[in-house]
């Protein structure tokens, strides 16, 4: 023990000072100019303060448009295998469609099970078939529109900036978006409340609302207004989908803010045969069921990309290339609750983890010294060198402290001495049993080990179990404890016995200090 390699120590050294270098930012005054990779802890929402948004997505809109895309779907097919049918209609629930002969019936069941997968017809009597998702299906289809509504919107949240935000699912179709330093969310609700669905539609200029009135427009057309209020006949289906949109920017033509935008090979293709066989007619730009822009087709476009003309403000035009770069949200957002933190509180937060901090510090440092006396003092630099670690860790992984952050870290303080209370406590065994001073010292390290490894490895697997099931800020306690626990089994063992071992080899005592 007394006689540790010089390869051993420099990697020990080695290893502290790479902590103190990533733990320095957390003290520097400027921290803005640091680069990313030597960045200081970020602190969470509880302690910098800023906005809490809880958005519920909106899963019956998504059903009624998958309903009605399948209502589509069966009319094509009952149409195509000339199957007759009294009525078809589409609801939340599913699509009942009426059809009177009964071989008629399952040869249609047969076929509507092939549309989607997960898709069951079930016979409801009266001549009636219900077409429907099965729940296990149902239940995937809902989860899969929660994470790509995540996804969206964490994009959207990336594309403003906002500084190590939290976003994550609670519960069934609730979405929690915590945006640390940001006081006013009202730019921010505004964007995650537009879905974003661009499409590019024809638009037929013989209909009336007259015509709409007496349900003589219907089928292949719709009705969807303008952002004045003025109608427009739309072809239901659009000829050019959102989804082959890759890029979306803010630029001027003749002097006004417009959006350019740029489609894939698919999209381009398909815009450009559009334009080139539908020239004279108009084109309606259709975004979250209004229509923002109707242009008139002048000639084929085949580059693949073309611009949104309209009355854009500078930020208008920013915003909605920002939603339509970031992708459609699969379903509308709807803001069930909103929180504002102020700095102040987040600054008294800070102030009484600081405070709680050096109590505990203080109180492990006086028992230590009062229990050990110099093997005590070792100990407080070790307790020190692991609060450097810790920090430099923390920093390097990118996490976010918050208060229960704080207190984990304030936990770790307390079990960063337990390890050097059991080896002292075995040495002062050892020289009971007549040991000298070196042998007691070797001892106290080498027969703790098994018993210091049992004690951390049980708080470490309790750590991972509330990180894995716990959300949040639970997430917050388990890392940092985790982290504590590393920290602290490599300071109170190697760094603590590097000092013993120094002081040992330098004043050769008789007896051990304690």
């Amino acid at each position: 023990m007394y006689k540790l390699s010089r390869s051993r120590i420099i990697i020990i050294l080695a290893i502290c000072l790479v902590g103190v270098f990533f733990a320095v930012p957390n003290i520097m005054p400027n921290k803005d100019s640091l680069p990313k990779w030597w960045q200081p802890i970020s602190l969470g929402l509880d302690l910098q303060g800023g906005s809490n948004l809880l958005l519920e997505v909106k899963l019956d809109e998504v059903l009624k448009e998958r309903m009605s895309s399948i209502e589509d779907s069966a009319r094509q097919i009952l149409r195509e295998n000339r199957i007759r049918y009294k009525s078809l209609t589409s609801g939340e629930d599913g699509v009942k469609v009426v059809i009177d002969n009964a071989a008629s019936r399952a040869k249609a069941a047969n076929l509507f099970r092939k549309i989607d997968e997960g898709i069951m017809a079930t016979d409801e009597g009266t001549d009636g078939l219900l077409i429907t998702y099965s729940e296990v299906a149902l239940n995937q289809l809902k989860a899969k529109v929660v994470d790509q509504s995540i996804e969206i919107v964490r994009r959207r949240i990336d594309e403003l900036g906002t500084k190590e935000p939290l976003i994550q699912s609670q519960g069934t179709g609730r979405i929690v978006v915590q945006l640390p330093g940001l006081q006013n969310p009202e730019q921010v609700k505004a964007l995650l409340g537009k879905t974003a669905k661009m499409s590019f539609h024809l638009v037929d200029s013989t209909a009336k609302m007259s015509d709409a009135k007496r349900g003589m427009v219907g089928g292949k057309y719709k009705l969807v207004y303008g952002e004045m209020g003025e109608p427009y006949f739309v072809t239901r289906k659009p000829v050019v989908g959102g989804e082959n949109l890759v890029d979306a920017q803010a630029t001027f033509q003749n002097g006004e803010a417009v959006v350019s935008f740029r489609f894939n090979s698919l999209g381009g293709k398909k815009f450009g045969e559009v334009t080139k066989n539908n020239i004279n007619e108009r084109l309606a730009i259709v975004l979250d069921n209004e229509v923002i822009s109707a242009p008139t087709i002048q000639g084929p476009i085949m580059g693949g990309s073309g611009v949104i003309t309209g009355n854009f403000t500078i930020q208008s035009a920013n915003d909605l290339a920002l939603l339509l770069r970031s992708g459609a949200l699969p379903a509308p957002l709807e803001v069930l609750e909103e929180r504002t933190v102020g700095a102040g509180l987040g600054a008294d937060s800070i102030k009484a983890g600081v405070i709680a901090s050096v109590i505990g510090l203080i109180a492990v440092v006086a028992f230590m010294v009062a229990a050990y006396g110099l093997f005590g003092v070792f100990t407080t630099v070790a307790v020190f060198t692991n609060l450097v670690l810790m920090m430099g860790a923390l920093s390097v992984l990118g996490a976010t402290l918050t208060l229960p952050g704080i207190a984990g870290m304030i936990l770790s303080i307390g079990m960063a001495v337990d390890a050097n209370v059991l080896i002292f406590e075995r040495m002062r065994e050892e020289v009971k049993n007549g040991r000298s001073t070196r042998d007691a010292a070797d001892a106290g390290f080498n027969e703790a080990w098994a018993t210091i490894v049992d004690s951390n490895l049980t708080t470490l697997v309790a750590a991972l179990v509330l990180f894995y099931f716990g959300t949040g800020p639970v997430r917050g306690f388990a890392v940092t404890l985790a982290i504590g626990i590393a920290t602290s089994m490599f300071t109170s063992v190697t760094v603590t016995r590097v000092i013993i071992t120094t002081w040992l080899n330098k004043f050769k005592p008789a007896r051990l200090p304690i």
